[in-house]
């Protein structure tokens, strides 16, 4: 095919103007040897017209290996166009382990998506999602479509490390910015208590700032605090205490009021709320979530709770979508106390 043979000294000038004019084979690599760049054109010029060193060669260039946009890209010769609208562009990835989220209409579908999935983001494993978080300790079914059938990975945040099983305890990669939000606002010296910290990843956070002396974290779900000491080791957290329990029962072991609190338990953080304004100092801190459909809601069951207490809101944000018209969000509250 016909190219461009260009001295490299000029090639980058030579580029940007056959770019422009669109005129660059964007199937096709430009080569380079010691001397001169070769640039592939699809259309003849006038080698002397673009610059006085160039010259039009005949020559053989390797094609470009073009990756796929999204994962759906794979399937198109596989499931017919409607099938592939239904499918969702978006999916979650834990360490080395793909999350997809597969209508019942797709079912017979669910291989072909799961292998696509697996090919186009070259990770281990693909899982699709088949319950909604339940129980106490918020755990899901997941069913393993491709790849190796081990639900167990390590999550990397921020340097931080977590290892965890996906079917044994609760995580959201979907949250990473929100804990090193909350993880920058602790001031040096502060104790912390995370309510429902599952394998650590917010108590992890805060402990990898270096500025809180003590990290309270405490999950109901046994497992959750297996994963949860492993990531203390792993990342040598080694502020973090951790508790295995109710919050109720736990909270009569921790034997100090805290200056900061984090309730991500955005399901049914409400019912707690009476601990931790029990717990929190005078003029400390609750990083408070719930699922609402606006701010007054939630900023309303904060100042219930703490009454007689004042609540002054610093913060208010919605964190992500979780049904239609319906957020998880998050409210900053200090509260000076009676």
């Amino acid at each position: 095919m016909k190219g461009l043979k260009v001295p490299k000294r000029y090639a980058d000038k030579v580029i940007k103007r056959l770019l422009k004019d669109s005129i660059i084979d964007p199937n096709f690599r430009i080569e380079r040897d010691e001397n001169f760049v070769f640039i592939p054109i699809r259309e003849l010029v006038d080698a002397g017209k673009v610059h006085e060193s160039a010259s039009i060669i005949e020559t053989t260039f390797k094609e470009k290996i073009r990756h796929p946009r999204d994962f759906r890209e794979i399937l198109k010769d596989k499931i017919d166009d409607k099938m592939l609208d239904k499918i969702r562009r978006s999916f979650d990835i834990i360490g080395d382990i793909v999350i997809l989220e597969i209508p019942e209409e797709l079912e017979e579908y669910k291989y072909l998506i799961g292998e696509a999935a697996l090919k186009f983001t070259k990770k281990r494993a693909v899982f699709r999602k088949k319950s909604k978080v339940k129980g106490v300790v918020r755990i899901r079914d997941f069913e393993h479509l491709a790849g190796e059938d081990s639900s167990q990975t390590t999550h990397i945040e921020y340097s931080t490390r977590m290892k965890l099983d996906i079917k044994k305890v609760y995580f959201s990669p979907r949250l990473a910015n929100e804990r090193e939000r909350v993880a920058r606002q602790v001031q040096k010296g502060e104790i912390v208590l995370d309510m429902f910290a599952g394998v650590g990843p917010f108590s992890l956070a805060i402990a990898r700032h270096r500025k809180a002396s003590k990290i309270y974290a405490v999950d109901i779900n046994p497992l959750a605090i297996k994963y949860l000491k492993e990531n203390i080791r792993l990342n040598r957290a080694n502020k973090i205490i951790p508790f295995q329990g109710d919050i109720r029962e736990v909270a009569e072991k921790i034997p100090e009021k805290v200056d900061r609190i984090i309730m991500n338990l955005p399901g049914s953080s409400r019912e707690f709320l009476d601990i931790a304004v029990d717990m929190i100092k005078d003029g400390g801190i609750i990083h408070y979530y719930e699922f609402a459909r606006n701010f007054e809601t939630p900023i309303e069951h904060l100042k219930e709770a703490a009454k007689p207490s004042k609540v002054k809101i610093l913060h208010k944000r919605m964190v992500k979508s979780k049904s239609p018209g319906v957020w998880q969000i998050a409210i900053d509250a200090k509260i000076h106390k009676a």
